[in-house]
């Protein structure tokens, strides 16, 4: 794959993007084979880091708002 040209890459890569879409079983072991050839060609955005944990004993918003206390 390597005598692809970057034109060539983003083709193939929009071609597989549609034909995922379009698919009737998103969970199919075809589908999952194209979503893998799609991270190999274009690799995914990283992902936003999740915020850090709480320490025990701090109450969540979700509680808080049961109780009816608010920041």
């Amino acid at each position: 794959m390597s005598d692809l040209s970057p034109d060539d890459k983003a083709i193939i890569a929009e071609q597989l993007r549609q034909t995922i879409a379009a698919d009737r079983f998103p969970l199919s072991p075809r589908i999952k084979a194209l979503k893998t050839v799609l991270d190999k060609l274009e690799p995914p955005a990283p992902r936003a880091e999740l915020p850090p944990v709480k320490p025990p004993g701090e109450p969540s918003m979700l509680l808080a708002k049961k109780r009816g206390w608010r920041r």
